[in-house]
């Protein structure tokens, strides 16, 4: 199999951009939390970034998977390291400034986030450092850290058996996470690290749930890369159908059909930490509906800021987690949104700060990518050892002449 340079897709940066915004509107402590908070039905913007990095990991590295698998591990495991190294900066922000501050304040926002931290520091340093203890806020890091760590696996497990064997696997761990396989696994870790951190305090993603998004969003990119998408053998009245289901589930979202058709009557079914069965439903017909759409969703969304703020989404999701800290830290009493001028300055200080964010760290790429670019062009040609032994000296009084420009290129 043969795949080409995958090229980059702008629309995709947007909607990885147009996520960021959304996910920081969800957490920013405002009014506007609950206007974004699962408007279109049981779909959030966690799931949408967890299922599009995947995919765009999976566009990008699934030609190195077929022709170098040693390369592909070594690229794919610092890039987890690096995000692990970034994951342990917020943390230590968090373990200092944050905790200082709480402790001093005793503000109920703040101090309910890192009350385990507080009450237990030496267990929570060393279950954070595992990749065991990630408090709220601070539980999205990890799981993408553990999930592109074992993406090299996955990726050269379907170069040489297919994707099959991968989903069936994945399928089999969200129905076994239906029926509490987290419960025993962190059972099972906390008796072998003897650290007693509560499940509760583990995060709140049901990674054995979550990982099926991750693994499909690998097989949609492959199959993308391969020019491939299933999505694109869908007929026109299964569309239909599924855009009528995810009409049902935003009546449900918003309480439109009755007392027994309602998140809380459906409770679990619909839960989003451990993606219940109905919430399935829900994201593969939106899946669906806004693949059909994509033509016309990219022109609304390929556009600035989510362009920018897409390239640059490690430092601006980092740099998110900073501000709705600082909106927590804001709150007082029992209020639980931030009102008024204080809101709307929360907010203008946040898109400023992430767009500002944006533009530096996709300005540095650019010159990185300058830089590569100019060294790669300044490196001389190998010219092969037996040329060199076959080519005649040239007369000292023989005149220069330059060689054809086809040739020299050819020689890099």
């Amino acid at each position: 199999m043969h795949l080409p340079k995958p090229q980059r897709r702008p629309e995709l940066d947007a909607l990885r951009g147009l996520f960021l915004v959304w996910m920081t509107l969800t957490h920013l402590p405002t009014r506007f939390s609950d206007f974004v908070n699962q408007p279109i039905g049981f779909v959030s913007s966690a799931e949408g970034f967890v299922f599009l990095s995947a995919l765009l990991v999976s566009r990008v590295y699934m030609r190195q998977a077929l022709q170098d698998g040693t390369a592909l591990r070594n690229k794919l495991w610092r890039r987890s390291l690096r995000i692990y190294a970034y994951h342990l900066l917020m943390l230590a922000l968090a373990f200092t400034v944050a905790a200082a501050y709480a402790v001093t304040t005793h503000r109920a926002a703040i101090y309910n986030l890192l009350n385990f931290y507080i009450a237990h520091p030496f267990v929570a340093v060393v279950g954070s450092l595992l990749l065991l203890y990630c408090p709220p806020l601070l539980d999205i890091l990890p799981m993408y850290v553990i999930f592109l760590f074992f993406t090299p696996l996955v990726l050269s497990s379907a170069v040489r058996q297919g994707w099959g064997r991968i989903l069936a696997v994945s399928g089999a761990f969200w129905l076994f996470a239906q029926f509490g396989l987290r419960d025993l696994v962190h059972n099972i870790v906390v008796h072998v690290t003897h650290l007693p951190i509560p499940l509760q305090e583990t995060g709140a993603f049901n990674l054995f749930a979550w990982q099926a998004i991750w693994i499909v969003g690998l097989w949609l990119g492959a199959k993308s890369a391969e020019d491939d998408v299933p999505l694109k053998r869908i007929p026109g009245y299964v569309v239909a159908l599924c855009a009528l289901v995810c009409l049902f589930f935003i009546g449900v979202r918003h309480d439109w059909l009755g007392p027994h058709l309602t998140q809380q009557a459906l409770g679990m079914k619909l839960d989003k930490w451990q993606i219940g069965p109905l919430r399935v439903i829900n994201l593969v017909t939106f899946t669906i509906v806004f693949y059909w759409m994509r033509k016309y969703v990219s022109r609304v969304i390929a556009v600035e800021p989510f362009l920018t703020l897409g390239k640059a989404s490690l430092h601006v999701f980092c740099a998110h987690v900073f501000f709705v800290f600082v909106g927590l830290a804001l709150l007082f009493s029992d209020v639980p949104q931030l009102h008024g001028w204080v809101a709307i300055t929360l907010l203008a200080v946040t898109f400023a700060g992430l767009v500002l964010v944006a533009v530096r760290e996709v300005r540095k790429q650019r010159e990185d990518r300058a830089k590569r670019e100019v060294r790669n062009a300044e490196e001389p040609a190998d010219v092969p050892p037996s040329i060199q032994l076959r080519a005649e000296p040239k007369p000292l009084t023989a005149p220069l002449q330059e060689e054809p420009a086809a040739a020299s290129e050819s020689c890099r």
